[in-house]
């Protein structure tokens, strides 16, 4: 057993709010210390807000958990100066490999172009992803950043003002009060926070289990997402093969519907699944295993009042496609900048509706993909079977059917169309960057774009002039100036121009397209940065 589950990261210790005569206000309090509730509190406190993380456990998840995370979240992480760790530790992969029965039918390539600093998806352990969070934490403390994280606090009731959120918490030493401004649930699929406030999920639980095995082995398979159907030892069902740091093999095998979750987990059931797909002369371990059915729901808002969901509390879909944590991250980039403009006073609390509208389309997105490759993965009937079938048997010969094969959408980022903070698009350029989208990475010579823009609202120029700085309802938007001429991979121009010679954009603070033009207009850009802000 791996020691990391044994080790606390955030002990309990008594704090001064649990003896003081009234309950202590907190501007920000998030319930969970999962990856998600991680990211949000350290994305408020690098902005300077007042954040408390409160957990009932004291130490990282149990079993590896989440293990594939995709570019887009990299990017985010990086901002919150966690990435680098993520993928230096993590097994970096592109690619892929999709087999029927017992023969090979396709590979595909997740990000076949150059000019990206992080790579379609690293697979890692979700523990060793909470490590890190938890250590990004302690440097933020260590700078004097307003940040903590309580452990084994258990948020045991919830009262909702116009004003504050009122909380009770049992901890070793008995139970206290607090108020916070804002709370963020990050609790889970099971959220506490959730079902105390009478809210409950709309959507589709799918009948089929699966196993999980976590396996310690030495192998040669390359790094890359293996997934078989039909395979001849899982016959009927499915199974999925990826690799993880430290000699760990995820592997997912389809088990039907009725079963007995307790039996099918014990190791003498396990093992002998294992070696039918290994070979009996494998030598392996067995790390961590679990078994989960598919469930692909939401809740009808993710914002109530002044608490908010996200990740797993909002919404939940199937493992399949790596969506689970990725968009929880997603999640609270979309909130953070937003919950702290509202905090600071330079936009209304009605912004805050901008991230139920558009975060609740990119978890409708994630669940109608989850549930077509859960329909995929498993026919609920003999004709959806022979389709699949011979979908999966011209995807051998003919490329047309590869897309229609699905074992898995994979995780890529949503696109907020129709948002209420967008501006029309005026330049009519690369549909990858049309207002809604988030800006795609762009090799610069010294550095990446990603990196130049940051976390706050950019004027980003090519080729075009503005102002170094717009200031707008309180908000200081600075220019980023760049030109093809120093494009030497072209990508600035295919990613941002198109057909054109010159643009401006008005990107937002999680790297989203507000607004673009192909020069700059005055007018249309303050426009732009009231409508972004919730004032127009």
């Amino acid at each position: 057993m791996n020691k990391i589950f044994e080790v606390p990261l955030y002990p309990y210790a008594r704090h001064a709010d649990q003896d003081a005569p009234a309950p202590v206000r907190r501007k920000v309090v998030v319930i969970g210390a999962g990856p998600i509730g991680l990211a949000a509190a350290i994305d408020l406190a690098q902005q300077g807000t007042e954040v408390v993380v409160l957990d009932d456990n004291d130490k990282v998840s149990f079993g590896s958990r989440a293990i594939c995370f995709a570019k887009r979240p990299l990017e985010i992480l990086d901002r919150l100066g966690c990435g680098q760790p993520m993928v230096d530790k993590g097994v970096q992969w592109n690619a892929g490999k999709v087999f029927f029965d017992e023969r090979q039918v396709y590979d595909f390539n997740l990000l076949p172009e150059e000019g990206h600093k992080r790579p379609a998806f690293i697979n890692l352990q979700q523990y060793y992803f909470e490590e890190y969070l938890v250590n990004r934490v302690r440097e933020l403390q260590q700078q004097g950043a307003p940040i903590e994280i309580r452990g084994r606090n258990k948020v045991s009731a919830i009262g909702t003002h116009p004003s504050h959120v009122t909380l009770e918490i049992d901890t070793p030493e008995g139970s206290y009060n607090l108020e916070a401004d804002w709370l963020i649930a990050c609790d889970g699929a099971g959220s506490p926070t959730r079902r105390m406030l009478g809210l409950d999920f709309i959507g589709r639980v799918f009948e089929d289990n699966f196993l999980i095995a976590d396996v310690i082995m030495e192998a040669d398979f390359p790094t890359e997402r293996w997934f078989w159907f039909d395979p001849p030892f899982n016959k009927g069902q499915s199974a999925l093969l990826h690799k993880q740091p430290e000699g760990v093999w995820r592997i997912d095998l389809q088990l039907g519907w009725d079963i007995d979750k307790e039996r099918e987990k014990r190791p003498e059931n396990v093992i002998p699944r294992l070696k039918a797909m290994l070979g009996e002369d494998v030598a392996f371990e067995l790390e961590w295993v679990s078994i989960y059915t598919f469930q692909c729901r939401r809740m009808e808002q993710f914002r109530h009042g002044r608490v908010l969901f996200a990740g797993d509390a909002a919404h939940q879909v199937s493992p399949f496609g790596a969506r689970g944590a990725n968009s929880g991250v997603q999640d609270t980039d979309n909130l953070c900048w937003k919950l702290q403009m509202v905090i600071d006073g330079t936009a209304p609390e009605s912004l805050l509706d901008s991230y139920d509208t558009e975060r609740v389309h990119g978890a409708d997105e994630n669940i109608l993909n989850s549930s077509r490759s859960t329909d995929f993965i498993t026919p609920k009937s003999e004709m959806s079977r022979v389709l699949r079938d011979a979908v999966l048997d011209l995807s051998e010969q003919f490329e047309f059917a590869r897309p229609l094969v699905n074992s898995g959408r994979l995780s890529v980022p949503c696109t907020y169309d129709g948002s209420p903070l967008n501006s029309a698009d005026a330049l009519d350029g690369p549909e990858r960057t049309r207002p809604g989208s988030s800006c795609p990475d762009v090799p610069l010579g010294d550095g990446f774009l990603l990196d130049k823009l940051g976390d706050k609202f950019v004027l980003l120029t090519i080729d075009a002039d503005a102002p170094d700085v717009i200031e707008e309802e309180g908000i200081e938007v600075t220019r980023l100036a760049l030109s093809i001429k120093d494009d030497k991979t072209l990508a600035l121009k295919e990613r941002y121009l198109g057909k054109h010679d010159s643009g401006v954009y008005l990107i937002r603070p999680d790297q989203h397209v507000a607004a673009r033009r192909p020069g700059f207009d005055e007018n249309q850009f303050r426009h732009a940065i009231r409508r972004a802000i919730g004032k127009e």
